[in-house]
């Protein structure tokens, strides 16, 4: 592969014996733009998650559980290993494939400071070096044009409260944690903090920027002069200062000796390092912002609510097309459904971009769970089997994400059967009351249990939080087996998706969004759910649903049509009426 070859002939001119690169940039993002896709730009691999290795003589790629059958489609196997993603198991298989003297590069504004320590512990003597400038860009000859546009001020009548008041609010917070100043390092929270967005990249209307935010309630903000919002200043209110990213250093040698916090799963190895060489006594703390963020105001949740809604009509109305052409004997492929989908949102004129690519993913297709028809031949829908779409919006007042498996012709007994073990572990979760204090990781198993009794599971987490007209994917709250220990409060909200997945014949996933909201009790709370759409109930075996299972359903398609029907034409009207009829008790 021309690639290694040129990528070796670098790493031996700066005596690296191996080179980590991983799926990361220097903001540390999910999403990242094309310009920084260098794992991929190496390996072939599209997944959102993963690390190459590449020694002189040999290559590994490492993924997680959601990528093991995409990898081995993707990745030439003749010149790349496959190994999990853990911490131990690639640099594990750094020590087996270098010498105990030999020197690992990584640039270090790709990793965070907390991943970079656990690696070189890892390494068995060998030196983890920061290779200042990224190896992959000297031999990355087409690399895209790095985009970097002019942000542009998100309104108080869709944030419900003012930059000034959240740094007011927070500065009260670092001084009870002893802190005169924290280094906000991701930009989704220095966007959220100044109440800004960008579009820089696709589906993430963030600004890329850093931000010093002090104890006092003033920020610092590192971003290029140009990129700055026209009335910027008048939006953020006082005590906010604009730096260019190369005053960095000589602004935090003016913090020498200050009580600095950092969170370092979130923060650069290389921004840590420079914090240190100025003097700066650098406190590993979780970010507050991040918390702040994840719990909603009235405002953002009821401005959620809404996006859901005309969401909600757009993909009714898809739903309706599907059903339509199936009766017809019309079986589109998967890009022509994403297509059709994309279609019926932007005829709302609210609608703003996806929230993420569409997975649009037919038979067998559908068990790739983080499947993308744009990396082959889209394939077309298959008859009695499935057909998986998982797809969101970005409106100004909020993010959706929302995943329904449809029923394509007549469906296996067995494809209906686990359907409807998803759909009663979507129905435990949602229905669930709990006390204040509870994590996500004790309610995950709620979701699996009925798959369990059958032997089965899914690799992916049950649920992830979600921005308010920012990022799809947002902390600290998480639902998983292994997520975040972070207790849920009122105001975060939390996808409910569990799925099962037959490789090679189809995939299965019922996904909506909800809110935390007071229960009934005091120090108790419940989920609101803001999906409104219906789902399939022709892969629901009523006989093995409950009788208070059956009443939710009934109860939410109830809803559904009643707050949906007003806002689609009559074609689709009178499909929700049928999509929503009442299951029998």
């Amino acid at each position: 592969m021309a690639v290694l070859s040129e990528l070796r002939h670098q790493m031996q001119r700066q005596g690296l014996d191996a080179l980590i690169v991983p799926r990361a940039d220097e903001f540390l993002g999910e999403y990242i733009p094309e310009s920084n896709e260098r794992m991929r730009f190496v390996s072939k691999f599209t997944g959102s998650a993963g690390l190459v290795i590449v020694t002189l003589t040999s290559a590994a790629v490492f993924v997680d559980g959601r990528y093991t059958v995409q990898v081995k489609r993707q990745v030439d196997t003749a010149d790349f290993e496959i190994g999990d993603l853990s911490d131990a198991q690639a640099m594990a298989w750094v020590e087996a494939n270098t010498d105990v003297k030999g020197n690992i590069g990584v640039d270090a504004k790709t990793v965070c400071q907390t991943q970079f320590e656990r690696w070189q512990s890892l390494l068995g003597g060998r030196e983890l070096l920061d290779t200042q400038q990224n190896v992959i860009d000297a031999v990355w000859a087409d690399r895209p044009e790095v985009v970097a546009r002019q942000g542009f001020s998100l309104a108080e009548r869709y944030t419900g409260e003012s930059s000034l008041s959240k740094r007011t609010r927070l500065g009260q917070t670092l001084q009870s944690m002893g802190l005169d100043g924290f280094w906000v390092f991701l930009p989704e929270s220095v966007s959220w903090l100044l109440n800004v967005r960008g579009s820089d990249i696709p589906q993430l209307p963030i600004l890329q920027s850093h931000a010093l935010l002090k104890a006092d309630g003033s920020v610092q903000w590192f971003i290029e002069s140009s990129r700055l919002p026209a009335d910027w200043q008048a939006h953020v209110g006082t005590g906010v200062t604009a730096h260019n990213p190369s005053e960095l250093e000589s602004v935090l040698a003016s913090c020498s000796g200050q009580n600095v916090g950092a969170d370092p799963l979130n923060t650069n190895a290389a921004s840590w390092q420079t914090m240190l060489a100025q003097g700066v006594n650098v406190i590993a703390k979780a970010c507050p912002i991040m918390a702040a963020k994840a719990a909603k105001n009235a405002v953002e949740v009821e401005g959620t609510r809404q996006a859901h809604k005309r969401d909600a009509a757009a993909k009714a109305a898809f739903l309706a097309w599907i059903d339509e052409s199936v009766a017809a004997g019309t079986f589109p492929d998967e890009a022509e459904l994403a297509d059709k989908l994309h279609e019926f949102r932007c005829q709302n004129p609210e609608f703003l971009e996806p929230s993420f690519s569409t997975i649009s993913a037919a038979g067998p297709n559908g068990a790739l769970c983080h499947y993308n028809h744009r990396n082959g031949l889209p394939g077309p829908l298959v008859n009695n089997s499935l057909y998986l779409v998982d797809s969101g919006g970005q409106y100004l007042d909020g993010t959706t994400d929302v995943t329904r498996t449809v029923a394509i012709g007549q469906p296996t007994p067995e494809m209906r059967r686990n359907f409807t073990l998803v759909l009663k572990g979507h129905i435990a979760l949602a229905r669930i009351r709990f006390p204040k204090g509870t994590s996500g990781m004790q309610l995950d198993s709620l979701a699996r249990q009925f798959l369990w009794q059958h032997e089965l599971d899914f690799e992916h987490g049950t649920g992830h939080g979600v921005g308010s007209y920012l990022s799809v994917h947002e902390g600290p709250q998480r639902i998983a087996k292994l997520g975040s220990p972070t207790p849920l409060e009122e105001g975060m909200i939390v996808s409910n998706e569990p799925g099962y997945y037959e490789e090679d014949q189809y995939g299965i996933r019922c996904e909506n969004l909800q809110v935390v909201v007071p229960g009934e009790r005091d120090g108790f709370y419940a989920f609101e759910t803001l999906t409104l759409l219906p789902f399939d109930c022709r892969l629901m075996v009523v006989d093995m649903l409950t009788a208070d299972e059956i009443s939710w359903i009934n109860q939410y398609h109830a809803r559904v049509c009643n707050e949906i029907s007003p806002l689609v034409d009559s074609a689709t009207r009178d499909w929700l009426q049928r999509a929503t009829a009442p299951l029998p008790l």
